[in-house]
């Protein structure tokens, strides 16, 4: 209840009505900068029940009992009620307050005030509540300063960051933005004053509070204002970031709070235009992408497109990347935080050195990208690193959930303008055949072309019938009997009839496999040791996964 903007206990006894009752204040004398919320009048014993806080209790005393010990319990209860001052008018009940009643207050730092001359109650309250009215209008006319500054700065193009340093300069202390998370995005310090001691130095000031909240179990630092920068969403999306003003250089007044509310406001606005705009430029680097792929860019013109999209990518070999995420994700995905997040992963992960053109296909669920190498020798150790920053991207975008497959990255064959056509076309296709494949950093597409050509002939009634007819009685017996066989025909065909190896994986003594290998030849009527029998099982095994 320390003094803030508005009126305090002080002033409340600077006011024509209390001062003509000759006001002595007997005890808390250093307590007097309290800010009066309200005025209450009563004569109950129990009155601190009826009150919140903050109250300038009026009373003639009528309700404080007779004996010092119920004196001294009307006040402590006060006290813990936090009012503001009690008032007591003298004449009815006391010629002067009794020592236990002013001894409870001064220890308690409650303060108390004796009125030496009767007053009206009710002129006293209209005119403590004119001033705390006026008190409101002058800190919403302060905020209502600062929302117009902030919002001529962003009209004249200052940005976010001149918005942060009004503020900053508003509150004499340092302001942050930062994410919903935590993660820092700007900083501003007050601009320099004639104070004779520099300002805080604002990032120094964030790494102190990043130590306290890995220290601290509950809550900001005291003092701290926190303000929600709405995202416009439900859920994760309700808070798009977060204005963080630390109480460094001066304690911070309510009307404070009410002018970092306001530019919230204008920020949120901000945020989701450059999260619209983001966006869009991000869907329209996937659709130029995408034309490239399907043929309706051509070759020769595609490099000044590229240049206008900002991608320079110099003399080297260009490297075609497409990631495809589950289908349960595509619909509700942050397609603008994904996108910036894997491009912040991508400059610091790969490096300045390695050009990159980025695009969303919301609708397909897939991110197309070109990499410009300096030769073919580096497609291996940018494509490992590529991998890594789109799958960190994915995480910093929230697009990873509990039960859903992992993104699919596939990297193309280096080529020039032509051939990154074609290499696009063939990534997005191998991206969508390789979904249910054993989870890999990245798939290289030269490697799954068995797996798309059977993507394509998914829906022809042929290739369910031969799934069906290579491991039909395998898939049958597995429904009912156990141990299943087709996970020990998989592991088998994998280390290409080594059976020593597929022991070891499965963790069977070898009599133990040989009985379950012996089993799948006897249910599917064929021998294992045939290379063209393996060599169907092998496509089957494949198949089944878009097979009907």
């Amino acid at each position: 209840m320390e003094s803030q903007d508005g009126i305090t206990v002080r002033r409340a006894l600077e006011l024509p009505g209390l001062r003509a009752g000759l006001p002595e204040v007997v005890a808390g004398a250093d307590r007097l900068d309290r800010t009066v919320r309200w005025v209450h009048a009563g004569e109950v014993p129990n009155i601190a029940s009826l009150l919140k806080g903050g109250e300038l209790l009026l009373t003639t005393g009528l309700g404080l009992g007779t004996r010092p010990a119920e004196q001294r319990a009307f006040v402590r209860t006060l006290a813990e009620r936090g009012i503001a001052a009690l008032v007591v008018e003298l004449g009815r009940r006391f010629d002067r307050l009794p020592a236990p009643l002013v001894e409870t207050a001064g220890a308690a730092g409650l303060p108390l005030v004796q009125l030496h001359r009767e007053v009206p109650f009710v002129t006293v309250t209209e005119e403590v509540h004119t001033e705390i009215v006026n008190g409101h209008y002058a800190l919403l006319r302060r905020a209502e300063e600062v929302h117009r500054r902030c919002t001529e700065a962003l009209l004249d193009g200052g940005g976010i960051p001149r918005v942060l340093r009004i503020l900053a300069g508003f509150a004499a202390n340092p302001v942050f933005l930062e994410t919903a998370e935590g993660r820092l995005l700007y900083a501003a310090a007050p601009e320099a004053g004639p104070a004779p001691a520099p300002a805080a130095d604002p990032l120094q000031v964030w790494e102190g509070l990043r130590g306290q909240r890995a220290t601290r179990a509950a809550g900001p630092p005291a003092g701290t204002v926190l303000v929600d920068v709405p995202g416009g969403g439900h859920g994760s999306g309700a808070v798009r970031a977060r204005l963080v003003l630390p109480a460094v250089s001066a304690p911070l007044l309510p009307v404070h709070r009410m002018a970092a509310e306001r530019a919230a406001g204008l920020l949120a606005v901000v945020l989701m235009q450059a999260r619209q705009e983001e966006e869009v430029a991000a869907r329209g680097r996937g659709d130029f992408l995408t034309d490239l792929a399907e043929g309706r860019i051509r070759a020769e013109d595609a490099p000044a497109q590229a240049r206008v999209l900002g991608f320079r990518p110099g003399d080297g070999p260009l490297l075609p990347v497409v990631m495809r995420l589950a289908p349960e994700l595509s619909p509700s995905g942050n397609w603008a935080l994904l996108a910036r997040a894997v491009l912040e992963e991508l400059s610091s992960s790969v490096g300045g050195g390695v050009p990159a053109l980025l695009g969303v296909r919301p609708v397909e669920g897939r991110v197309p990208l070109l990499l410009g190498l300096r030769s073919e020798s580096d497609r291996t150790a940018v494509a490992d690193r590529v991998a890594r920053a789109l799958r960190a991207g994915v995480e910093r975008a929230g697009l990873e959930r509990p039960g859903v497959r992992p993104p699919v990255v596939v990297v193309g064959v280096p080529g020039n303008w032509a051939a990154a056509s074609a290499g696009l076309r063939h990534a997005a296709e191998t991206a969508t055949a390789a979904q249910g494949l054993t989870d890999l950093p990245w798939y290289d597409a030269r490697r799954l072309d068995i797996d798309l050509l059977l993507w394509r002939l998914r829906d022809h009634p042929d290739l369910a019938a031969f799934v069906d007819r290579a491991i039909g009685p395998l898939r049958a017996h597995d429904r009912t009997a156990r141990p299943a066989l087709l996970p020990t025909l998989e592991v088998f065909l994998a280390h290409a009839g080594r059976k020593a190896e597929t022991a070891r994986e499965l963790h069977l003594n070898r009599q133990t496999l040989y009985n379950r290998l012996a089993r799948i030849e006897e249910l599917l009527g064929t021998d294992l040791d045939d290379p063209q029998t393996v060599l169907a099982l092998s496509l089957a095994l494949r198949a089944r996964r878009h097979a009907p």
